[in-house]
């Protein structure tokens, strides 16, 4: 398993852990690509996964920049139509550095 799939694991089960529900990994459309979407309670939440092991580009966080967003903004919305109804949603990142730490950041951006 590479690092990235490593993180996404790692990542899936700390979210798990913390009450959410999985529905799928790496959701795929001709627009881009969402790591995880979960539920957590009644909201959707799409969920970006970060491995930095280093910051000298700005860390984790940074790498989420407009164009990342605006990608997975349009993945989200192509996901949304194979909905019957639109729940409430959210998107979070999930940021691992070097170390092992996880930080967790509810609403990092929004559509």
């Amino acid at each position: 398993m590479n690092a990235g799939a490593q993180a996404e694991q790692l990542a899936a089960d700390y979210l798990l852990r913390h009450g959410l529900r999985l529905i799928t990994k790496n959701y795929r459309s001709r627009f881009g690509e969402i790591d995880l979407i979960l539920a957590d309670g009644n909201v959707l939440v799409f969920v970006e996964v970060r491995l930095r092991r280093n910051a000298n580009f700005g860390g984790a966080a940074a790498s989420i920049d407009a164009r990342k967003q605006a990608k997975l903004i349009t993945t989200a919305q192509q996901y949304l139509t194979t909905l019957p109804t639109v729940p409430p949603c959210r998107f979070d990142a999930i940021l691992l550095d070097g170390s092992g730490q996880i930080e967790w950041l509810k609403n990092a951006f929004s559509a």
